[in-house]
């Protein structure tokens, strides 16, 4: 997986979720992320990418591989 998939998926550790636990094809529901946590886990990201990352872009059943996708893409687009 890539360099931000892993920082991605270390932000998790924060909310209590190891690293064994997460597999790229998880969703944020099966996590049982509830909707403040997401938030505060998209501000998390935020704040380790240096990215902005819209309420619309993060859901409840979007995969950890997903996000971390979109993630990249703002990388690469700034």
């Amino acid at each position: 997986m890539s360099d931000v998939y892993e920082r991605f998926t270390s932000l998790l550790s924060g909310f209590g979720i190891q690293d064994s636990e997460v597999e790229p094809d998880h969703t944020f529901s099966q996590l049982e992320f509830d909707s403040l946590a997401l938030v505060e886990l998209t501000l998390a990201a935020q704040d380790e990418f240096g990215v902005q990352i819209g309420d619309d872009e993060v859901n409840p059943e979007d995969t950890i591989a997903q996000v971390a996708k979109v993630i990249e893409t703002k990388l690469v687009a700034a």
